[in-house]
């Protein structure tokens, strides 16, 4: 199976664009970390150490204390894929978190995005 370069490019390579797609938006850094911890289990100082080790989306998902429960309620369309119909693993994983960061910045309401 092909491995996507996705799997090894490090988060710390996306995470600005992420902060900037969200605070563009009138939201704040503070709400995209809570949509981190919602979806993974990492708290601040974990996730800060990772990016400052550049770790690859692949290890920032395998290493994950906990990805949430409720994750299967992220449904919906992200970089023309289906959510719930990608088939690997790992890039559903990414494209989970696409698909939080996209509503994030869209106006959603942040209790709306963490699914509970």
């Amino acid at each position: 199976m092909k491995k996507e370069k996705i799997f090894a490019m490090p988060l710390a390579s996306v995470y600005p664009h992420y902060v900037k797609k969200v605070e563009s938006k009138g939201r704040s850094q503070q709400e995209l970390e809570a949509v981190f911890f919602w979806l993974t289990g990492y708290d601040v100082v974990a996730l800060q150490k990772l990016l400052d080790n550049k770790t690859s989306f692949e290890d920032f998902f395998e290493k994950a204390p906990q990805l949430n429960p409720n994750v299967s309620k992220i449904t919906g369309v992200i970089c023309g894929y289906r959510v719930e119909e990608i088939e690997d693993p790992l890039m559903q994983k990414i494209r989970y978190l696409d698909k939080l960061v996209d509503e994030l910045a869209k106006g959603k309401a942040l209790e709306k995005i963490l699914r509970k």
